[in-house]
């Protein structure tokens, strides 16, 4: 349905926990991503997307969880700490865990500030950082809501990005935030995005 150009595959290590950190411009990011991964991917979801009632929620329940997709509690008070020892369980087994280090979908299409639960998994765990970057989904899928219609979009893997330099430095804010912004100006190099110094989420409420 959506004939995905992919470049840059060969950079996702064979083996061994990755994380895998790119942009986020619409629902189905996570779904196309996984696809053309050489490798199973792991992602963090909403929970209520696998509690629905009905058929259809069991429908929903069987999608995401197929997919890889782990439900976690984002909305309480221990929600992000929920959210990042999960990751580091998956990636202390040895797998990829897919993160999109704006916390939430792009409003407009621009590549927003990066929140530091990434550079907190790589300083942890010691997994390197693949980023990567999801091209044209925005236009199949505006807003990231309703069916999706056809056409072509493009996922451009970049070179693993390792940070041993920094080990046992994880709770240092100033490291955090370099590390994060390496990140994001690869992510940023590699979608061509317009970069905002500015959380999504701030720009969402404003």
């Amino acid at each position: 349905m959506f004939r995905p150009r992919v470049e840059g595959a060969e950079n996702i290590p064979g083996t061994g926990p990755v994380i895998m950190a790119g942009n986020h411009l619409t629902f189905i990011d996570s779904m196309i991503m996984p696809l053309v991964c050489p490798r199973p991917v792991y992602f963090i979801g909403k929970d209520e997307y696998v509690t629905g009632k009905g058929l259809k929620g069991r429908l929903m329940a069987w999608f995401f969880t197929g997919s890889g997709m782990i439900p976690v509690d984002r909305d309480g008070g221990h929600g992000g700490v929920a959210a990042l020892m999960t990751g580091r369980r998956i990636l202390e087994e040895g797998k990829l865990f897919g993160i999109y280090p704006e916390g939430t979908r792009s409003p407009d299409g621009r590549l927003y500030r990066g929140r530091t639960g990434i550079a907190r998994l790589t300083l942890m765990t010691g997994a390197p950082v693949v980023p990567f970057a999801m091209i044209g989904t925005d236009k199949l899928q505006p807003g990231g809501k309703g069916l999706p219609r056809p056409g072509r979009v493009t996922v451009r893997f970049g070179e693993p990005m390792e940070f041993s330099r920094y080990e046992g430095m994880d709770r240092d804010r100033y490291v955090l935030r370099a590390v994060t912004d390496s990140v994001m100006t690869e992510v940023m190099r590699l979608s061509g995005q317009e970069y905002v110094d500015m959380y999504a989420t701030k720009a969402k409420a404003a």
